[in-house]
């Protein structure tokens, strides 16, 4: 008698309907997990919207939080094809007649003609051509100067060109001078006659402290050709003079060496173009603080939106927010009113609330802005709204001001004490230099050791009186490209004895100079017996009586006290008391500050998001436990199941079996 297997069949028992039903009962945990992932999943995406909100109000602030926007002024021409003007940070606002009378140009000077342009000029010996940049004295008929004196101009550095058997045509030359970039611009220009071809040299300065002088050592040929002394020989000539450019402001006459016009009016450039008049605007930039404020407002009320509906209750459907009762949610929202309430300490001008600027809470939580009185804010007291929005610091000394501070710095108002002004690091020589010029050999090289960095310096050969060689030194120190790779450069004069003084451009214990022998002329020719100079100082002081840590000119507060981080500059002056610095940390300042908190890696919504992400985790591991317990049940039940079935369909047979033998017992008996 066969065996039927297959399950159900032959039994009618439904094995498969059996089990599934006894593992939808034995399922229900996932089906509670399930809910709990749901519900988890959309307080992540709740936070993610959270963070987004509050990244966008962040963003919001970035302007407000800027002292830049408050300190640049704008400036407005009332004929831009004559002149521009652009205003910085120390710029104060004011009105300007600008009377423009001659326009600043640069000189050009040429050489001889040349037959052709790749032509061997001379033997091809190494030859250096050095340009130096100063003030012709003296006036050019037709091109050449007669008894004319040239005075180097010590701020711009000397430029060296190499010319040899690889660049020694007139092509060549021209590409090695501008490839140099010595502030020179080269070129070659045809007049059409038997020898067409003119090496045309325009200084790339304006003014005239930028006119050339070129020394050449090494082929005499090129010597012929390029040579160019205007105090005496002159192988090239003048086409174009060097020329200021010079104006009136408010009837004050006023020269520039250049188009760009940056020492007239304090903080402010004025860019010529022409000859002509216009009148230069300079007022306080309202309306970027305007629309930052607005901005702000908006990205505010979007924040207070998203908020309101995170954490809202729905009384009809009687469902919540995804973060309603969150208390990292909840901590957010306080610690941001927080920030907007009570006052700040502001900059003595009596701004201290955002009310004064007209800018209020409403009944449901967002901000609104009294436009009329915002723009009165400004226009009367806009030196002092930077106080109510960004960290800011305002000294009473004009000589005092603030640079920065940290996030420990305390918002008040602080004494400042000066015991030492920082200085600059001195050399100062004592060989008198009037008494007689100063020859200086050709291939002349010292060493220069400014600020800790040392370099060779290059010095051109000649003979020059004091005033000379303290520009030539100057500008050969600067137009080291070591040292100016830095920003290191020095200021040489000649002092009332004659001798040669060489200051660093910085301040501070790290500014010094020395010098030192090289090759050619020796430096006691200079600086007779001394070699090294004076370190600088420090500036030195207390800020809210305790003592500060100078560096340079910057002033920093100690830690650990209320001024720790608080940073001020002074910018000479005298020692002793010198005024407050009024500190400020305004609402943007501090709503940066805790929206940075918040959004930070260890931040409330990190923490929040990662004890999240943490459930889910395990919340998937007890899923992946569960489904494996399942499986193994689910199989218990089928081999169950199906053995009940093997068994109910063997004695469904033997019942079968037995009926037909009693029937066919039956059926004999009856016969």
């Amino acid at each position: 008698m066969a065996t039927i297997q297959s399950a159900g069949i032959g039994s009618g028992l439904d094995v498969n309907s059996i089990v599934s039903k006894l593992m939808a009962i034995e399922s229900q945990p996932l089906l509670d997990i399930a809910k709990k992932q749901a519900s988890y999943q959309a307080n992540l995406t709740a936070f993610g919207s959270l963070s987004g909100a509050l990244s966008a109000l962040q963003t919001s602030l970035s302007g407000l939080n800027s002292l830049s926007t408050y300190k640049t002024l704008n400036a407005t021409s009332s004929d831009t094809t004559v002149a521009t003007a652009t205003g910085s940070s120390i710029a104060t606002a004011g009105a300007y007649s600008l009377n423009v009378t001659q326009i600043a140009q640069a000189q050009t000077i040429s050489s001889t003609g040349q037959t052709t342009t790749t032509n061997t000029i001379g033997t091809g010996a190494a030859t250096t051509l050095s340009f130096q940049f100063g003030t012709i004295t003296g006036t050019a008929t037709n091109g050449t100067y007669t008894g004319a004196t040239f005075q180097q101009d010590a701020t711009q550095a000397i430029g060296t060109v190499t010319i040899n058997s690889s660049n020694n045509s007139l092509q060549g030359i021209r590409d090695a001078i501008n490839n140099a970039n010595i502030g020179v611009q080269a070129s070659i220009v045809g007049d059409g006659s038997a020898t067409p071809y003119h090496l045309v040299l325009n200084s790339a300065k304006t003014g005239v402290t930028s006119s050339m002088k070129i020394s050449v050592t090494g082929d005499a040929t090129l010597q012929n050709l390029l040579g160019y002394d205007p105090a005496g020989v002159q192988n090239l000539k003048e086409i174009k003079i060097g020329q200021n450019a010079n104006l009136t402001l408010n009837g004050l006459a006023v020269t520039s060496t250049s188009n760009t016009v940056s020492n007239a009016i304090q903080g402010v450039t004025v860019n010529l173009s022409k000859i002509g008049t216009a009148n230069i605007t300079l007022a306080a930039n309202t309306a970027a603080v305007q629309s930052g404020i607005n901005g702000f407002v908006t990205a505010y009320n979007s924040l207070n939106t998203t908020l309101s509906t995170l954490t809202a209750y729905n009384p009809t459907t009687k469902v919540g927010g995804p973060l309603l009762g969150d208390s990292t949610t909840q901590g957010i929202q306080n610690q941001i009113r927080n920030a907007l309430s009570g006052a700040v300490n502001g900059l003595g001008g009596g701004l201290i609330n955002l009310e004064q600027v007209g800018v209020t809470f409403q009944k449901d939580g967002t901000l609104s802005v009294d436009s009329t009185k915002l723009q009165n804010a400004l226009n009367t007291n806009f030196g002092d709204v930077a106080g109510l929005f960004a960290a800011a610091g305002k000294a009473t000394d004009s000589l005092v001001s603030f640079v920065g501070s940290s996030t420990k710095t305390t918002a008040g108002n602080y004494a400042v004490n000066i015991s030492q002004v920082a200085t600059h690091g001195l050399l100062t020589g004592n060989q008198n230099l009037n008494a007689a010029p100063v020859t200086i050999a050709a291939g002349t090289s010292i060493n220069v050791t400014l600020d800790g960095t040392t370099a060779a310096v290059n010095l051109t050969a000649g003979t020059y009186t004091a005033s000379a060689l303290a520009s030539l030194i100057q500008s050969s120190i600067n137009g080291n490209t070591t040292l100016s790779g830095l920003g290191l450069s020095v200021t040489a004069s000649i002092d009332a004895s004659g001798f040669l003084n060489l200051q660093s451009a910085s301040y501070g214990s790290n500014s010094s100079v020395s010098i030192a022998n090289n090759t050619g002329t020796t430096v006691s020719n200079f600086t007779g017996t001394v070699t090294s100079g004076v370190n600088g100082k420090n500036v030195a002081g207390t800020i809210n009586g305790v003592g500060a840590t100078g560096s340079g000119q910057i002033l920093t507060g100690a830690t650990g006290t209320s001024v720790e981080g608080l940073q001020i500059l002074v910018n000479g002056g005298a020692a002793g008391a010198r005024g407050t610095i009024n500190f400020s940390q305004g609402y943007a300042y501090k709503l940066n500050t805790a929206i940075t908190g918040f959004l930070s890696t260890t931040g409330a919504i990190n923490n929040a998001t990662n004890g999240i992400n943490s459930t889910l985790k395990d919340l998937q591991n007890q899923t992946t436990v569960i489904n494996q317990r399942l499986a193994t049940k689910q199989a218990l039940y089928q081999r169950q199941f199906s053995a009940l079935d093997t068994v109910i369909s063997n004695l469904n047979s033997t019942q079968s079996f037995l009926t037909q033998q009693i029937n066919v017992l039956n059926g004999l008996s009856n016969k």
